[in-house]
């Protein structure tokens, strides 16, 4: 096994807990209690609120008028840099948040091929691209039951890096085709289209309907808020939008059949807690990051309060069960908003908080939601702003925004500037990011991202590295040296498979599938693996059980 590997993928076991807790990963008051729980199993909530720097959680709670469900569990500070840079992907930020590995820009559930960043270890050549287990497929090979929840596509780069391996974050075909075949129990959020053939963007195009393999496997496949709720089913799958859930105010504003964040959060508890063995839940609050890119004040406020709406929900069913550790935090920043612009300069000490709030509390929905209002002529223009809370606008100010070529920046740098809000840019940001967690074996202190999945592992009992050792083997070299001769089948380029051949037995691996085709002696017959085939490009890796398939 790779030295690498060995240094940065390991899970930690409760006893070995003890010896790093000056990492700030568990404490010895929390390992007792883990250890003396008799509340068994154990059940990890790992929440990511994506690109929320603190001066977005510090705004959310000026404009609550009151203390966030997270500042209830604050526990530290977390760094965040990828392997290359010092300002972090949402890919690689969740491939080191979910496996332990830190990655390169754009990739999935895989390990580097650059490190340039001080402080990371070097890979070696032949581990380039190669795939890492992540949180959740260890707990599914304890006997867990899993999920995941997104306010994005569920097949967005963050619930991607829980769920799934892939060269690029964009490739939705394989990302979506993993996380049907990965035996989730519980997945909601967006992302429909990517799950069957049709026109869009992310449709499907393989031929496959992954949507009729969803329903062959006994999930509850649901679309609306109503449905989802009413479900009493052990397997759900609820596919709300084509793409992305709208924002939480633009919801409420609208009164559409998504369900809330913290609503899916509590349902995926729900579902979940009932197996005997434990749980491993991942939950996105997705559209933070969108925001602010779009440097839109109102979106970033509307997400970040859905959220901790969510972990309200998670640290009250922690506090109940008493052995369920809640992780929250940010991937990165994003936007490097700040209270205070360049018109508070040398008056910042006489501003009230009211000043900021006031006019943000003036708008109703988003940037994004107010502009799905506006008429094509932009005859409704001024309706349209005072939705987002720029009223009282004047008739040059109308004209403008009427004229305008970037309508959705001009009106965010219009509301931004009336509130003296600060953006230094509409990208990434590499500050560290506060860290909330809760329960026994809890994470705390300055950590690293990686040091987050080391600290899920270890409180949920395995070893990310012999996880990985289990699910993602070289298929050439390891069917070879047992007298295979194999050949990659790209007939189909969009169903790649690997095939290994060897006297009157012939094993069919197709990608992104926890399946195999085996036929000996005439008979064919399908096998059940335990992780799913995964192509990087050069070589394919398949679950170990792959090499004993033959009778």
């Amino acid at each position: 096994m790779n030295r690498n590997l060995k240094k940065k993928a390991a899970g930690i076991s409760i006893a070995a807990a003890v010896a790093i807790s000056s990492l700030g990963l568990a404490t010895n008051a929390d390992l007792t209690e883990a250890k003396d729980k008799k509340n068994e199993p154990t059940n990890v909530i790992m929440m990511v609120m994506d690109g929320t720097s603190a001066g977005a959680t510090n705004l959310a709670r000026w404009y609550k008028g009151g203390d966030l469900a997270m500042d209830e569990i604050l526990v530290g500070g977390m760094r965040t840099h990828s392997a290359e840079s010092a300002i972090t992907d949402s890919a690689p930020a969740a491939t080191a948040l979910a496996t332990g590995n830190k990655s390169n820009d754009k990739v999935v559930g895989l390990l580097p091929k650059l490190v340039n960043t001080p402080g990371v270890d070097p890979i070696d050549s032949e581990d380039t691209y190669k795939p890492i287990a992540n949180v959740l497929e260890g707990a599914k090979l304890s006997g867990k039951s899993t999920g995941i929840i997104s306010t994005s596509e569920i097949q967005h780069a963050t619930p991607a890096g829980f769920s799934s391996h892939a060269l690029h974050r964009s490739n939705y075909q394989d990302i979506a085709e993993q996380q049907v075949y990965q035996g989730i129990d519980v997945v909601l959020g967006g992302g429909k289209e990517s799950l069957a053939p049709g026109s869009t963007k992310n449709a499907r195009v393989d031929g496959e309907n992954l949507i009729d393999v969803i329903n062959e496997n006994g999930y509850d496949f649901v679309e609306s808020r109503e449905d989802l709720l009413s479900s009493n089913s052990d397997k759900l799958w609820g596919a709300f939008a084509s793409s992305a859930l709208a924002y939480d105010f633009d919801r409420k504003a609208t009164e559409n059949s998504e369900p809330s964040l913290a609503e899916m959060t509590k349902k995926g508890i729900d579902t979940l807690s009932k197996d005997k063995d434990g749980f491993f839940m991942f939950v996105e609050g997705s559209k933070v990051d969108w925001a602010a890119h779009a440097n839109d004040t109102v979106g970033i406020l509307s997400d970040v309060l859905a959220f901790d709406d969510a972990v309200k929900e998670a640290v009250e069913f922690a506090k109940k069960d008493g052995n369920t550790m809640v992780i929250a935090v940010s991937d990165h920043g994003n936007s490097g908003i700040t209270m205070g612009n360049v018109n508070t300069n040398a008056n910042y000490p006489e501003i009230p908080v009211s000043t900021y709030i006031d006019p943000l509390k003036k708008a109703t929905m988003t940037v994004e939601g107010a502009l799905k209002q506006l008429k094509s002529d932009r005859s409704n223009m001024k309706e349209v702003a005072a939705l987002y809370g720029l009223d009282n606008l004047s008739s040059d100010e109308i004209n403008k925004l009427k004229a305008s070529k970037t309508l959705q920046s001009d009106m965010t740098k219009m509301l931004a500037n009336r509130a003296n809000i600060g953006y230094s840019t509409g990208g990434h940001t590499g500050e560290d990011v506060f860290l909330y967690a809760y329960g026994p074996s809890k994470p705390n202190g300055l950590v690293d991202n990686t040091d987050i999945a080391k600290a899920m592992a270890g409180f949920m009992k395995f070893d990310l590295e012999k996880v990985s050792d289990k699910l993602f083997v070289n298929a050439r070299e390891s069917f070879e040296s047992k007298g295979y001769t194999t050949r990659f089948d790209v007939t189909d380029a969009n169903n790649p498979v690997f095939i290994a051949e060897k006297a009157k037995i012939k094993i069919e691996l197709p990608i992104n599938k926890n399946i195999a085709h085996v036929t000996q002696n005439k008979k064919s017959y399908t096998k059940t693996l335990d992780g799913v085939t995964v192509y990087n490009g050069t070589d394919f890796f398949v679950s170990k059980k792959a090499l004993n398939l033959s009778k």
